[in-house]
């Protein structure tokens, strides 16, 4: 079912074979309608997630770059929309010569098309193709079917997991119902697993184990307990003791070309820091009506990048989140005041605003360290432009007409299309000032961050709030990337995403920073 972990554990035995010295890519299947996630709710969804070529893609996308260290483009993601999009403009060019066009074998041809393509790019030796949804959902029928004739076609090739539930009673007896009935509707659409991956909360018994592969007509070695774990990192850990990778191996004929134990210590110093930073993530999708869950989907790269500086820096990020709305109608200095950093996320529409502004004015007047991210750089510079510059009621043209207009749709270079009307998507190139923070952060002068928005900040006002100290140190032609304040401890925005490109073990220098002052911030 859908929520149960299929991702994270497709991940892990992806990080499991890289470790045996494979090479390793990932497609996620959607099943559903829209053509991708670019204009779903995070509330609904989480976040949006973007790839370097400017795919908007679930959330999954991300932990297989994270996982995997690799950058993956939109056609790794796959949505019943682009299927059957990309079918019916072929029907209306004529290229299936007046036949009558049908789920099969047209719909799934171009399911199979799809992973082929993605599956033999870029010299990989393993593609890990998670499908999507709940067994019994009409809307996946069409990319089982895929699956299973696939398995017929790639003989060999294919090997099947299959992740269910074990649910727990009060009394503490694992069920086994749910996994079988699982299995048996799979069994039935011709798809026999290979390996049953079993989510449960604590670790399978061995009758648990037993009784499962007896009814689910699967060796006892191929059901895997994919039990709960403190941390999504220590989850490959967890199932190469299950002997996952040991058997899939075997299955697979394949024979290890390494033996990486870099995810090791990365676990390893994970779970051993030196300290810890508390740090408030000010955003509008924390609202208290919505569970923790949802929060953290909202902001789930930003969450992962903090881990990954913290893991680099040996100071663990403590994470509270504030409602951008409360701190609206509160007291900045009693809300924030315990915190060694405040960090503005990105974010679309009004919403918020004034609370996160309120947010960024305590940070850059109490010297408390400082990281906006897209809508947390323009922010700033509203905030910058109000109480420093005194342009009473600056504001973006996002929300309305403005005296002020500091943020703005800007006309493109080369035509009268305003460029805003689209939004700046994936990697962009940036050129740093020599001597800034920011240069001093990357050690380089020239940088590639993923982007995701639409308005940018105001070149006319650009000079008034240089000469005040807020700095523009990152720019892309007129188009500005990074700012800063040069008499602040640290204040760092950018109008990138950085967090998209952030990993374990090589996290995203602006974390970095941001978590280190935090540290120094704590230690004072």
């Amino acid at each position: 079912m859908s929520g149960l972990g299929k991702g994270i554990t497709a991940a892990s035995i992806g990080r499991l074979l890289m470790n045996r010295g494979y090479r390793v890519t990932a497609i996620k299947i959607d099943p559903y309608i829209n053509i991708d996630a670019g204009l779903m709710s995070p509330f609904q969804h989480g976040e949006v997630y973007v790839l370097k070529d400017g795919g908007e893609v679930d959330l999954d996308l991300g932990n297989y770059e994270r996982f995997l260290d690799v950058e993956l483009t939109r056609e790794h993601n796959i949505t019943t929309g682009k299927v059957y999009k990309t079918v019916i403009e072929k029907e209306r060019r004529g290229e299936y010569l007046g036949k009558t066009v049908q789920i099969i074998p047209h719909i799934t041809d171009e399911i199979k098309r799809r992973i082929r393509s993605v599956s033999r790019e870029g010299g990989n030796e393993i593609c890990l193709v998670e499908v999507g949804g709940t067994v019994g959902d009409i809307e996946s029928m069409p990319f089982l079917e895929a699956m299973r004739q696939l398995r017929h076609e790639e003989s060999g090739n294919i090997f099947f997991v299959h992740v269910t539930l074990a649910p727990t009673t009060m009394d503490g007896e694992q069920k086994t119902k749910p996994t079988q009935h699982s299995v048996k509707e799979m069994r039935g659409l011709g798809l026999q697993p290979d390996m049953i991956a079993v989510r449960c909360e604590k670790p399978l018994l061995p009758e648990t184990k037993q009784k499962i592969a007896h009814f689910c007509d699967v060796p006892i070695e191929a059901v895997i307990s994919c039990h709960d774990a403190d941390d999504i990192y220590q989850v490959p850990l967890q199932l190469e003791k299950e002997g996952l990778s040991t058997y899939l191996m075997k299955e697979m004929r394949l024979f290890p070309l390494d033996e990486r134990k870099d995810w090791d210590e990365l676990v390893r110093k994970m779970d051993s820091p030196r300290g810890q930073v508390l740090v408030a993530i000010v955003g509008k999708y924390t609202a208290s009506s919505q569970c923790t869950d949802t929060m953290e989907d909202a902001y789930l790269s930003i969450r992962e990048a903090l881990k990954h500086a913290g893991i680099e820096s040996g100071f663990r990020p403590l994470i509270s989140w504030i409602d951008a709305e409360e701190l609206n109608h509160g007291a900045p200095e009693i809300m924030l005041r315990e915190f060694d950093g405040i960090l503005v996320p990105g974010g679309f529409g009004s919403r918020g605003t004034e609370g996160k502004m309120k947010a960024v004015e305590y940070a850059r007047t109490r010297k408390v360290p400082y990281l906006g991210i897209c809508f947390g750089m323009q922010l700033a510079v509203v905030e910058f432009a109000r109480n420093v510059l005194g342009l009473v009621g600056a504001n973006s043209t996002e929300f309305g007409d403005t005296q002020h207009p500091v943020i703005a749709l800007l006309p493109e270079q080369e035509g009268l299309r305003e460029m805003g009307a689209t939004m700046r998507l994936g990697n962009y190139a940036a050129h740093l000032l020599e001597g800034s923070l920011a240069h001093r952060i990357y050690g380089s002068t020239d940088i590639v961050e993923r982007h995701r928005h639409r308005y940018e900040v105001n070149p006319s006002y650009i000079d008034a709030m240089e000469e005040k100290g807020l700095i523009f140190s990152g720019r892309n032609g007129d188009l500005m990337e990074i700012a800063e304040i040069s008499d602040h401890p640290f204040f760092f925005a950018s109008q990138f995403h950085p967090e998209m490109r952030s990993r374990p073990g090589r996290p995203s220098p602006p974390f970095l920073a941001f978590v280190e002052a935090m540290a120094e911030r704590r230690a004072r």
